[in-house]
């Protein structure tokens, strides 16, 4: 569609570039003003509101995505999450990344939100995920990756429409994602605000698999995702002569913009710091894992989960359990308090951990 579009001095991975800038700008000012977070929505004091911001942007993400996929307007069937994937390695990375999520608490996207209004905390979570998920991907760690990725069987992707017809999953995510909702207590502003991220999913799929497609100048399939584009934007940031800057740069500089802006207009900004050696390294240990997994499991929360769901193949699904599985481990081997055995006691059970 894009040489329809009449763009003559301009291509479309440029044209992507503030296309995802927009995206990001109000995907920062939303999240920001909804504090939307995965890890939040599973043990966070406050995880029931939580999960339901993040319950009802998962449904309108896969409802809006496969209107589109049904009317041929845009087609997975030959993106990444339909290809072949090593098993032991998806769930391997979604576990790190959860243990990881646990550590810095926060999954990317809140703390890249985070980051924009003083945190510094987010900051250097956020410069260790990207160093180390880029080393992984072609640096150093590529050899481990590569190693780890021979361990065990690869299986296709399977697609649940091809599995079980498009109404079973539709209607399975409608039910599931309907009770959280229904159950989260959360105000209609806040699921309005979940629904218009869920939207901007929908709108990254439309916008590079259909509105900015070109034959003769294709640009990658993507939509909003925070482990390859903070990779990128890492490496633009060294190297802005040499590599240009594209959907994920945009994306990354928008919700940081975006987040700022909302930040700024709410009184939110403030300085925020480590307490000490003992909380920078927990960061540093979780921003490492989170950078390792993410690459391992094929994207985050985000990439994989809220964008990469609405695909329908079973791969994102997946990963996104093994994070869910390896937050939910770290947070009681964390949090957990030893207690003296009394007959009749009941087990140890972990705190909740405060939102940030």
């Amino acid at each position: 569609m894009f040489e329809e579009l009449g763009f003559e001095t301009i291509t479309a991975a440029e044209v992507s570039l503030y296309f995802a800038l927009g995206l990001g700008v109000l995907f920062g000012v939303l999240s920001e003003q909804t504090k939307f977070c995965f890890r939040s929505a599973l043990i966070s004091a406050d995880r029931a509101q939580a999960a339901g911001v993040w319950a009802i942007a998962l449904l309108v993400a896969v409802l809006g995505t496969q209107y589109f996929v049904t009317t041929d307007i845009i087609s997975f069937d030959d993106h990444r999450f339909m290809g072949n994937f090593p098993i032991v390695q998806i769930v391997l990375g979604g576990l790190a990344f959860g243990a990881g999520m646990v550590l810095t608490r926060g999954c990317v996207g809140r703390l890249t939100v985070l980051s924009a209004t003083g945190n510094l905390r987010a900051v250097t979570a956020l410069l260790i995920f990207a160093v180390v998920a880029h080393a992984t991907l072609k640096g150093v760690l590529s050899p481990l990756r590569s190693a780890v990725g021979n361990i065990g069987p690869t299986i296709d992707a399977l697609s649940l429409t091809e599995s079980f017809g498009i109404a079973l999953p539709l209607v399975t995510i409608l039910v599931v994602t309907g009770v959280v909702i229904w159950r989260s207590g959360s105000s209609i502003l806040s699921l309005l605000g979940g629904a218009a991220i869920g939207a901007l999913v929908v709108a990254g799929w439309v916008g590079t698999g259909f509105v900015l497609y070109d034959d003769f100048d294709p640009i990658t399939f993507e939509s909003i995702a925070f482990t390859a584009p903070w990779t990128d934007s890492i490496f633009w940031t060294l190297a802005s002569t040499s590599v240009s800057a594209k959907f994920g740069v945009g994306l990354v500089g928008g919700v940081i913009a975006g987040a700022f802006l909302s930040a700024a207009a709410s009184g939110r900004l403030a300085w925020q710091s480590f307490e000490g050696p003992a909380h920078f390294g927990r960061f540093a240990a979780g921003a490492s894992l989170m950078g390792f997994g993410g690459v391992l499991a094929g994207g985050c929360t985000t990439g994989a989960g809220l964008s990469g769901i609405p695909s329908l193949s079973i791969l994102p699904l997946i990963a996104l359990l093994a994070i869910g599985v390896g937050t939910w481990i770290t947070h009681r081997l964390v949090n957990a308090t030893p207690s003296t055995y009394e007959p009749g006691a009941p087990d140890t059970i972990p705190h909740q951990q405060p939102a940030e």
